[in-house]
């Protein structure tokens, strides 16, 4: 088929896309035009082939286009001819292209330019086995054209476009429904105007009697109506659209909704009834057999919530209504899930419902439940007892780690720190629990939520008021585990817990003694957050308790004291200072050699182990040169700026750098290093400011990570720090969620801001 189409006479060589040179489209191009197994020529011989998959992958649920609309069941699928291992070829053929010529998008390239035309060559071309993805990349290509700025738009794109333009309207015509779904699709998405494109949809609307096409192109005339200049149909199309609100189909009625909605932003909520009764109505898969949103229930609900704004519940409440098909009442809870992470105000609600899903014959339903009264934690103990009942649901989501639904009520009775969690804790810490994740997991805070198991040590870290009782487990496990992961785990957990995890100590000094660095640092990080064995807390002055340079110290906390740079309490969890063990003695004196002589290596570990042997009642000199070393250099140096502000008014030596870090445009270094300057001076002059320019954009809505140890530092400055207080007063009545994760992180990601943030107020009134 590329016979005199001049496929060979472009310089791919000398052409670009996402991973360099463009000399390795040419074959792609070939592999996607299959071939004939009755005459084993080209997709452009005689013999008859079929449409493959299209090329759009089944992602997550909530995005529009997942999946394309053919495949089993699909009445416009006709059978292949090519043979299987050709067609899969071309298949993969296709998936490459995309990713060379695509990827995630961002700028079109030159080759993409080139490749436009011999796309449009595969994607006419009736017996090629991969016209839908040859289409579906051309929509992505077109739409991103659209959207990029001219610098990152290959000049060739606007001429290419142009002579494609004509084919990509004749494809209307073709006797495949995909196709003439996809071509619609490309009409919806491309840059030209309305009066370019809207009289060919048009002329098919008016004969086009496929169903799904039928939803293809309501959504694509909505689309080109909106780009001017849109003609003299512009109109008709208007009227056309808002006729549909009336149509017998209820999913031609939604797809006005979608296709009217951005010139009109209240008509959604108007036609709430209409919407709702769509998503829940039968013909809702009609969906998956469209090109732009091809996708099931799950996705629907996604896609339509994304024209319903700020935290009313009426639309979720909605969709949470009774309803037969488990898949339904799986995407109202996704929808659930979505709004409470972005809202407060929907929980009292919502919360009802939830409770009622606890109990559904789905397990993925009870799962999805479950966790999100787990994401409410606090706000959920009213239901504690019902989710208590499910610790013993061994039933498991059809996920890779096989997250059960009682792992999901264990977590749930920890975030609402129910000591009934206390006993599937402990068979977690010794391995019997599985679902949980294995490592940290982090998902970007946007509109879909996330439903996931925390890792080990994230359940534990949450559970210091039932230490006594976990603490022998994990010590066990501490002595017998192999695996540095778990030891990582259970480590984080106890320097989360603090003094209360002293007793784990005799086991943490011995992993100290490991040569493994996978071993012995996470047992450091966990002894320097406990503090020294004997519940001793480090002198943080010179012995007539003015700074090293001999200047008289202010660093005033809300009660008038010191900062205390140790422990939360610097004593036992009963409040008492324990004396250190004839056992714990000289080991914990073994841990400080160790310890000093890492430090003084130029290891990876150097700054953790300094930390650790002054946190552990070592002398200051070695963490003040180590640390010092660290944050001159050329890294990023947040984590030494964090250490060193441990070490008080030792630091002071360090004041002039400090100062001049302080004004330094990466948030993560001003913000450490403002408050390090403060514990070693008690400047307050600097470091509110540098401090408040962290948290400024909270007053207003936006929540990064770095905003959290900012407010509590300011906290700990107490009564000098009350602008800040001022420009914070208002977050707490904010009705959003302060959130920079996904998942369950955003919810508490959203408590701890607003508790540092009481925090910092009670200190300052």
């Amino acid at each position: 088929m590329w016979v005199g189409l001049g496929l060979d006479a472009v310089d791919w060589a000398g052409l670009e896309h996402n991973y360099g040179s463009a000399e390795d489209i040419p074959d792609l191009l070939r592999r996607c035009g299959g071939r004939d197994v009755s005459d084993g020529r080209g997709a452009g011989g005689a013999g008859v082939a079929s449409d493959g998959p299209g090329a759009r992958d089944a992602g997550d649920a909530g995005d529009a286009g997942l999946v394309d609309g053919g495949g089993p069941g699909d009445p416009h699928t006709p059978d292949r001819t090519t043979a299987p291992d050709d067609a899969d070829d071309a298949d993969d053929a296709a998936s490459d292209l995309l990713n060379l010529l695509f990827h995630q998008g961002g700028w079109i390239c030159s080759a993409a330019s080139a490749a436009l035309p011999f796309l449009m060559r595969l994607a006419t071309a009736p017996r090629v086995p991969t016209r839908c993805a040859m289409l579906e990349l051309v929509a992505m290509l077109a739409a991103e054209a659209r959207r990029v700025e001219d610098r990152f738009l290959d000049p060739g794109w606007v001429p290419a476009w142009e002579r494609a333009l004509p084919e990509v309207l004749g494809l209307l015509d073709d006797p495949e429904p995909r196709i003439r779904r996809a071509a619609a699709d490309v009409l919806g998405v491309c840059a030209d105007p309305g009066a370019s494109v809207l009289p060919g949809l048009l002329r098919c609307w008016k004969t086009e009697d496929d169903p799904g096409t039928r939803l293809e192109l309501a959504l694509s005339l909505g689309l080109a109506a909106r780009r001017a200049p849109v003609g003299e149909h512009g109109t008709e199309v208007h009227a056309l659209l808002h006729g549909l609100l009336d149509s017998p189909e209820p999913q031609l009625r939604l797809a006005a909704v979608h296709a009217l909605a951005p010139n009109e932003p209240g008509l959604p909520a108007r036609e709430l009834g209409l919407v709702l009764e769509a998503l829940r109505d039968p013909t809702v898969e009609m969906w998956r057999h469209t090109s732009s949103v091809c996708t099931g229930v799950l996705g629907i609900h996604q896609w339509t919530a994304g024209l319903m704004t700020g935290p009313d519940p009426a639309f979720t409440l909605g969709l949470l209504a009774d309803h037969h098909d488990p898949e339904q009442r799986v995407g109202a809870l996704a929808q659930a899930g979505s709004l409470l992470s972005r809202w407060h105000s929907p929980t009292a609600a919502v919360l009802p419902r939830l409770a009622a899903r606890l109990d559904d014959p789905s397990v993925e339903a009870r799962f999805r439940a479950t966790e999100l009264l787990a994401c409410l934690g606090p706000a959920a103990a009213a239901h504690a007892d019902e989710v208590a009942a499910l610790l013993s649901d061994t039933a498991a989501r059809a996920t890779r780690v096989r997250q059960t639904v009682g792992g999901a009520a264990l977590w749930a009775l920890a975030r609402m720190n129910d000591p009934r969690c206390v006993p599937g804790a402990i068979e977690l810490i010794n391995g019997a629990r599985p679902g949980f994740a294995s490592a940290s997991a982090h998902y970007p805070a946007d509109r879909l939520h996330i439903a996931v198991l925390p890792a080990l040590d994230e359940l534990l870290g949450r559970l210091p008021d039932h230490a006594e009782l976990l603490l022998p487990s994990i010590c066990e496990r501490l002595d017998a585990a192999t695996d540095e992961r778990v030891l990582s785990r259970l480590c984080t957990a106890l320097a989360e817990w603090g003094p209360a995890a002293r007793p784990a100590i005799p086991r943490l000094l011995a992993l100290l003694e490991a040569e493994d660095d996978r071993v012995w640092t996470p047992a450091a990080k966990a002894l320097a957050e406990i503090g020294p064995p004997d519940g001793s807390i480090p002198d943080r002055s010179t012995p007539n308790g003015s700074a090293p340079d001999g200047s008289p110290l202010d660093r005033s906390t809300p009660n008038g004291s010191t900062p205390d740079h140790s422990t939360p309490n610097g004593s036992a969890p009963d409040g008492s200072t324990p004396a250190p063990s004839a056992e714990t003695a000289p080991a914990a004196a073994r841990a400080r050699d160790l310890l000093l002589s890492r430090a003084l290596t130029t290891g990876p570990h150097a700054e953790l182990a300094a930390w650790a042997y002054w946190r552990l009642g070592g002398e200051p000199g070695p963490a003040l040169d180590v640390l010092g070393r660290g944050i001159d250099a050329d890294r990023f140096c947040h984590p030494a700026l964090r250490r060193l502000a441990d070490l008080g008014p030792h630091a002071a030596p360090l004041a002039d750098r400090l100062r001049t870090m302080t004004a330094a445009t990466e948030p993560w270094t001003r913000t450490e290093a403002a408050y390090a300057l403060w514990a070693a001076t008690g400047d307050t002059d600097t470091t509110v400011p540098a401090l408040m320019a962290s948290v400024q954009d909270l007053a207003t809505g936006t929540h990064l990570p770095v905003m959290l140890p900012a407010v509590r530092h300011l906290a700990r400055i107490g009564r000098a720090a009350r602008p800040a207080a001022d420009l914070l007063r208002g977050v707490p009545a904010r009705d959003q969620r302060f959130r920079s994760g996904g998942g369950w992180r955003g919810f508490t990601d959203d408590e701890n801001i607003r508790a540092a943030v009481g925090e910092l107020l009670t200190a300052c009134d």
